[in-house]
């Protein structure tokens, strides 16, 4: 059984037990939360996020696609320079349920070449367990507790906002997507969402406080 495209927000508990040592969600002694950005960079997209995040003073993590760090390579470069964390998405955004074990194994490794990380979250949170196996000998599996749905054209962005703020809690890992599907959702929400989440205590961590 592989963990499926359709769950939505917060995944059912029994995914987490087919995971052992993936991140869902991260203990905390501080009111904490990971902010997180799939599917980038984009040159539409990201640099547009990198700039609220430095207005706010926070950090974030980055799960990159191989092919779009290619592509953009200055966007990933600032990414880096400004402190922020990375992780590796694969390089074409593959599913595991639709691709061969080895074609997406050499997927990853083909992302790696332009993502130096030690991180991995599969595009879907899509994987099948008897893979991670293979995965967890150089990555830690980082999935979410909070999905944000901006890649959702049928959702507004006040969904979005709500849906966040509903379920964030102590050490969530939310997600969001630095892309072109999902810009007209995450541009008017982005900023609110870090202002209500900093009115409420909460600090902004990255990848690299999970070291």
């Amino acid at each position: 059984m592989a963990i499926m495209a359709g769950f939505r927000i917060q995944p059912p508990v029994f995914f987490r037990w087919m995971y052992p040592g993936a991140y869902w969600k991260v203990k905390s002694s501080v009111p904490a939360v990971y902010l997180t950005f799939d599917d980038g960079p984009v040159s539409e997209v990201t640099p547009w996020v990198l700039d609220v995040l430095k207005t706010y003073g926070i950090k974030a993590s980055f799960f990159c696609l191989g092919r779009n760090v290619a592509q953009n390579p200055d966007v990933f470069e600032r990414i880096c320079k400004e402190g922020h964390s990375v992780g590796n998405h694969t390089y074409h955004h593959l599913k595991s349920t639709k691709s061969a074990k080895l074609e997406y194994l050499n997927d990853i490794e083909k992302a790696a070449q332009y993502i130096n990380s030690g991180f991995f979250r599969p595009p879907y949170g899509n994987l099948w367990p008897h893979w991670a196996a293979a995965i967890k000998k150089d990555y830690k599996l980082v999935f979410w507790d909070v999905l944000s749905e901006d890649y959702d054209a049928s959702k507004t962005p006040e969904h979005c906002f709500n849906t966040v703020m509903r379920y964030t809690r102590n050490g969530s890992v939310i997600v969001f997507h630095d892309s072109l599907k999902a810009k007209d959702r995450l541009m008017p929400v982005l900023p609110k969402i870090i202002e209500s989440l900093k009115r409420k205590g909460y600090a902004f961590k990255t990848l690299a406080d999970l070291n």
